[in-house]
Protein backbone atom coordinates (compact mmCIF):
# COMPACT_ATOMS: atom_id res chain seq x y z
CA UNK A 1 0.00 0.00 0.00
CA UNK A 2 2.96 2.41 -0.83
CA UNK A 3 1.99 5.93 -1.90
CA UNK A 4 -1.50 6.09 -0.11
CA UNK A 5 -2.44 9.43 2.13
CA UNK A 6 -1.79 9.03 6.14
CA UNK A 7 -4.71 9.82 6.45
CA UNK A 8 -8.38 10.12 5.39
CA UNK A 9 -10.92 12.80 6.40
CA UNK A 10 -14.81 12.43 6.25
CA UNK A 11 -17.88 14.56 6.67
CA UNK A 12 -20.87 12.75 7.93
CA UNK A 13 -23.79 14.55 7.13
CA UNK A 14 -27.77 12.79 7.60
CA UNK A 15 -31.25 13.12 7.33
CA UNK A 16 -31.29 17.00 5.90
CA UNK A 17 -35.09 16.25 5.06
CA UNK A 18 -35.38 18.49 2.37
CA UNK A 19 -38.04 20.20 0.23
CA UNK A 20 -38.34 21.40 -3.36
CA UNK A 21 -39.53 24.69 -1.73
CA UNK A 22 -37.06 26.64 -0.08
CA UNK A 23 -39.31 27.83 3.24
CA UNK A 24 -40.32 24.34 4.08
CA UNK A 25 -39.74 23.21 7.43
CA UNK A 26 -40.19 19.56 9.46
CA UNK A 27 -40.32 19.70 13.20
CA UNK A 28 -40.14 23.46 13.87
CA UNK A 29 -36.85 23.86 11.59
CA UNK A 30 -36.57 25.50 7.89
CA UNK A 31 -34.53 22.45 6.68
CA UNK A 32 -32.65 24.15 4.07
CA UNK A 33 -31.48 26.40 5.94
CA UNK A 34 -30.53 24.16 8.18
CA UNK A 35 -28.25 22.45 5.94
CA UNK A 36 -27.07 26.28 4.62
CA UNK A 37 -25.85 26.75 8.14
CA UNK A 38 -24.34 23.01 8.82
CA UNK A 39 -22.11 23.63 5.79
CA UNK A 40 -21.16 27.24 6.39
CA UNK A 41 -19.52 25.37 9.72
CA UNK A 42 -18.02 22.66 8.29
CA UNK A 43 -16.48 25.40 5.26
CA UNK A 44 -15.44 26.92 8.06
CA UNK A 45 -13.90 24.53 10.34
CA UNK A 46 -13.34 21.34 8.52
CA UNK A 47 -13.18 21.55 4.54
CA UNK A 48 -10.03 19.60 4.31
CA UNK A 49 -12.48 16.75 3.96
CA UNK A 50 -11.96 14.67 0.98
CA UNK A 51 -15.45 13.34 0.54
CA UNK A 52 -19.15 14.15 2.39
CA UNK A 53 -21.09 11.32 3.11
CA UNK A 54 -24.69 11.55 3.49
CA UNK A 55 -26.39 8.59 5.28
CA UNK A 56 -30.19 8.50 4.21
CA UNK A 57 -33.32 11.41 4.06
CA UNK A 58 -31.85 13.57 1.92
CA UNK A 59 -35.53 14.13 0.81
CA UNK A 60 -38.25 14.35 2.88
CA UNK A 61 -41.21 12.25 1.13
CA UNK A 62 -40.75 14.71 -1.69
CA UNK A 63 -38.95 14.08 -4.96
CA UNK A 64 -38.56 17.87 -5.98
CA UNK A 65 -36.24 17.44 -3.11
CA UNK A 66 -33.23 16.03 -5.26
CA UNK A 67 -33.21 19.69 -7.16
CA UNK A 68 -32.44 21.29 -3.57
CA UNK A 69 -29.93 18.53 -3.03
CA UNK A 70 -28.30 19.71 -6.21
CA UNK A 71 -28.40 23.03 -5.69
CA UNK A 72 -27.08 22.93 -2.03
CA UNK A 73 -24.47 20.20 -2.69
CA UNK A 74 -23.45 20.19 -6.20
CA UNK A 75 -20.66 22.78 -6.30
CA UNK A 76 -18.47 22.58 -3.58
CA UNK A 77 -15.95 20.96 -5.32
CA UNK A 78 -16.09 17.37 -3.28
CA UNK A 79 -17.30 14.22 -3.95
CA UNK A 80 -21.01 13.43 -2.36
CA UNK A 81 -21.32 9.92 -1.34
CA UNK A 82 -25.00 8.89 -1.05
CA UNK A 83 -27.41 6.53 0.69
CA UNK A 84 -31.34 6.59 0.69
CA UNK A 85 -32.96 6.75 3.89
CA UNK A 86 -37.00 5.82 3.83
CA UNK A 87 -38.16 8.83 3.70
CA UNK A 88 -36.10 9.26 0.08
CA UNK A 89 -37.14 7.80 -3.22
CA UNK A 90 -34.56 5.44 -3.90
CA UNK A 91 -35.31 5.75 -7.57
CA UNK A 92 -35.67 9.51 -8.26
CA UNK A 93 -32.47 9.56 -5.67
CA UNK A 94 -30.19 7.35 -8.15
CA UNK A 95 -31.94 9.27 -11.05
CA UNK A 96 -31.64 13.01 -10.14
CA UNK A 97 -28.24 12.11 -8.61
CA UNK A 98 -26.36 10.66 -11.35
CA UNK A 99 -23.65 12.75 -11.93
CA UNK A 100 -20.66 13.94 -9.97
CA UNK A 101 -20.38 15.38 -8.33
CA UNK A 102 -22.78 12.45 -6.87
CA UNK A 103 -22.88 8.74 -6.52
CA UNK A 104 -25.13 6.57 -4.39
CA UNK A 105 -24.20 3.00 -2.72
CA UNK A 106 -21.14 3.34 -3.91
CA UNK A 107 -17.64 1.10 -2.95
CA UNK A 108 -14.68 3.62 -2.06
CA UNK A 109 -11.12 3.33 -2.06
CA UNK A 110 -8.93 5.68 -0.92
CA UNK A 111 -6.05 5.56 1.12
CA UNK A 112 -5.35 2.53 3.28
CA UNK A 113 -9.41 2.32 4.01
CA UNK A 114 -12.50 0.68 2.12
CA UNK A 115 -15.79 2.62 2.63
CA UNK A 116 -19.08 0.28 1.77
CA UNK A 117 -22.13 2.52 1.31
CA UNK A 118 -25.16 0.22 1.83
CA UNK A 119 -29.16 0.57 1.20
CA UNK A 120 -31.25 -0.38 3.53
CA UNK A 121 -34.22 1.00 2.69
CA UNK A 122 -37.73 -1.07 2.27
CA UNK A 123 -40.00 0.44 0.30
CA UNK A 124 -42.95 2.18 2.11
CA UNK A 125 -41.50 1.82 5.48
CA UNK A 126 -39.73 2.99 8.10
CA UNK A 127 -37.82 0.12 8.99
CA UNK A 128 -34.78 -1.06 7.07
CA UNK A 129 -33.52 -4.56 6.05
CA UNK A 130 -30.95 -5.73 3.82
CA UNK A 131 -31.88 -7.55 0.80
CA UNK A 132 -30.32 -10.89 -0.26
CA UNK A 133 -28.25 -8.77 -3.14
CA UNK A 134 -27.30 -6.42 -0.84
CA UNK A 135 -25.61 -8.77 1.91
CA UNK A 136 -24.08 -10.12 -0.86
CA UNK A 137 -22.78 -6.82 -2.14
CA UNK A 138 -21.60 -6.70 1.28
CA UNK A 139 -19.71 -10.11 1.72
CA UNK A 140 -18.12 -9.25 -1.48
CA UNK A 141 -16.66 -5.91 -0.59
CA UNK A 142 -15.33 -7.20 2.56
CA UNK A 143 -14.05 -10.20 1.09
CA UNK A 144 -12.19 -8.16 -1.59
CA UNK A 145 -10.73 -5.47 1.14
CA UNK A 146 -7.38 -7.34 0.85
CA UNK A 147 -5.11 -4.88 3.52
CA UNK A 148 -7.87 -1.88 3.64
CA UNK A 149 -9.23 -0.82 6.86
CA UNK A 150 -13.44 -0.81 6.53
CA UNK A 151 -15.55 1.51 6.77
CA UNK A 152 -19.79 0.43 6.59
CA UNK A 153 -22.31 3.11 6.02
CA UNK A 154 -26.14 2.36 6.14
CA UNK A 155 -28.92 4.83 7.12
CA UNK A 156 -30.83 2.16 9.77
CA UNK A 157 -29.46 1.28 13.17
CA UNK A 158 -28.29 -2.35 13.61
CA UNK A 159 -28.02 -1.85 16.99
CA UNK A 160 -30.38 -1.09 19.86
CA UNK A 161 -30.62 2.55 20.66
CA UNK A 162 -33.10 1.99 24.10
CA UNK A 163 -35.17 3.78 22.93
CA UNK A 164 -38.48 1.62 22.47
CA UNK A 165 -40.09 3.87 19.31
CA UNK A 166 -36.76 3.96 17.16
CA UNK A 167 -35.90 0.24 17.44
CA UNK A 168 -38.96 -0.93 15.99
CA UNK A 169 -37.81 0.93 12.63
CA UNK A 170 -34.14 -0.15 12.52
CA UNK A 171 -32.55 -2.38 10.84
CA UNK A 172 -34.87 -5.46 10.97
CA UNK A 173 -32.45 -8.58 9.86
CA UNK A 174 -29.06 -7.43 11.87
CA UNK A 175 -28.34 -11.19 12.79
CA UNK A 176 -27.78 -11.43 9.15
CA UNK A 177 -25.62 -8.41 8.70
CA UNK A 178 -23.48 -9.42 11.88
CA UNK A 179 -22.78 -12.79 10.41
CA UNK A 180 -21.42 -11.07 7.41
CA UNK A 181 -18.97 -8.29 8.97
CA UNK A 182 -18.39 -10.83 12.31
CA UNK A 183 -15.99 -12.69 8.95
CA UNK A 184 -13.51 -9.84 8.21
CA UNK A 185 -11.47 -8.27 11.08
CA UNK A 186 -10.59 -5.40 8.91
CA UNK A 187 -14.25 -3.57 9.68
CA UNK A 188 -13.18 -1.11 11.68
CA UNK A 189 -16.45 1.21 11.98
CA UNK A 190 -19.89 0.94 11.43
CA UNK A 191 -22.15 4.55 11.26
CA UNK A 192 -26.04 5.41 10.42
CA UNK A 193 -28.36 8.14 10.25
CA UNK A 194 -31.88 7.92 10.82
CA UNK A 195 -31.74 8.14 14.52
CA UNK A 196 -31.50 12.15 14.77
CA UNK A 197 -28.95 11.51 18.14
CA UNK A 198 -25.31 11.20 18.72
CA UNK A 199 -24.48 7.61 19.31
CA UNK A 200 -20.90 6.16 20.21
CA UNK A 201 -19.92 2.54 21.06
CA UNK A 202 -18.34 -0.60 20.07
CA UNK A 203 -19.21 -4.28 19.14
CA UNK A 204 -16.66 -6.87 19.16
CA UNK A 205 -13.98 -4.59 18.78
CA UNK A 206 -15.77 -2.38 15.86
CA UNK A 207 -16.83 1.36 16.21
CA UNK A 208 -20.39 2.00 16.02
CA UNK A 209 -21.59 5.59 15.58
CA UNK A 210 -24.42 7.70 14.59
CA UNK A 211 -25.03 11.28 13.78
CA UNK A 212 -27.40 14.08 14.45
CA UNK A 213 -29.69 15.48 11.99
CA UNK A 214 -28.22 18.46 10.09
CA UNK A 215 -32.37 19.49 10.89
CA UNK A 216 -34.16 18.43 13.75
CA UNK A 217 -33.37 15.84 16.73
CA UNK A 218 -34.62 13.08 18.49
CA UNK A 219 -34.39 12.58 22.29
CA UNK A 220 -32.36 9.71 23.35
CA UNK A 221 -33.95 6.86 25.24
CA UNK A 222 -37.62 7.90 24.77
CA UNK A 223 -40.00 5.10 24.37
CA UNK A 224 -42.26 7.47 22.60
CA UNK A 225 -41.76 9.58 19.67
CA UNK A 226 -40.00 12.83 21.24
CA UNK A 227 -38.38 15.55 19.89
CA UNK A 228 -34.81 17.00 21.36
CA UNK A 229 -34.42 20.61 21.19
CA UNK A 230 -31.14 20.00 20.70
CA UNK A 231 -29.17 21.93 17.83
CA UNK A 232 -28.17 20.59 14.37
CA UNK A 233 -25.21 19.12 13.77
CA UNK A 234 -22.64 16.75 11.81
CA UNK A 235 -19.90 14.28 12.33
CA UNK A 236 -16.21 14.80 11.26
CA UNK A 237 -13.70 11.64 10.73
CA UNK A 238 -10.17 10.96 10.39
CA UNK A 239 -9.55 7.50 9.68
CA UNK A 240 -6.11 7.05 10.60
CA UNK A 241 -3.44 4.79 7.93
CA UNK A 242 -3.08 2.19 11.06
CA UNK A 243 -6.72 1.56 11.26
CA UNK A 244 -7.95 4.04 14.15
CA UNK A 245 -10.16 6.85 14.23
CA UNK A 246 -10.37 10.03 15.26
CA UNK A 247 -13.57 11.64 15.27
CA UNK A 248 -16.35 13.92 17.17
CA UNK A 249 -19.62 15.46 16.58
CA UNK A 250 -19.67 19.27 15.85
CA UNK A 251 -23.32 20.98 17.11
CA UNK A 252 -24.41 24.52 15.54
CA UNK A 253 -25.90 26.43 17.49
CA UNK A 254 -26.64 29.59 14.88
CA UNK A 255 -30.15 27.59 13.74
CA UNK A 256 -33.04 28.96 15.35
CA UNK A 257 -36.74 27.18 14.61
CA UNK A 258 -39.05 28.97 12.13
CA UNK A 259 -42.04 27.35 11.89
CA UNK A 260 -44.31 25.14 13.95
CA UNK A 261 -43.52 21.78 14.38
CA UNK A 262 -44.88 19.34 12.27
CA UNK A 263 -44.40 15.52 12.60
CA UNK A 264 -44.19 13.28 9.74
CA UNK A 265 -45.01 9.24 10.33
CA UNK A 266 -42.83 6.82 9.78
CA UNK A 267 -39.80 7.83 12.33
CA UNK A 268 -36.66 9.31 11.44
Amino acid sequence: MTGMKTDVRLLQLSDPHLYARADRALRGVVTRDSLAAVLRHARAHHWDAEALLLTGDLVNDDAGGYVTVREMLGNLGKPVWCLPGNHDDGEAMRRELAAAPFETCGVHDVGNWRLVMLDSCVPGQAHGRLSAAELARLDAALADAGERHVLISLHHHPVRMASRWIDSVGLQNPDEFFAITDRYPQLRVILWGHVHQSFDSRRKGVRLLAVPSTCAQFLPHSDQFAIDPGPPGYRRLTLRSDGTIDTEVLRVETVAAAAPAQRSAGGG
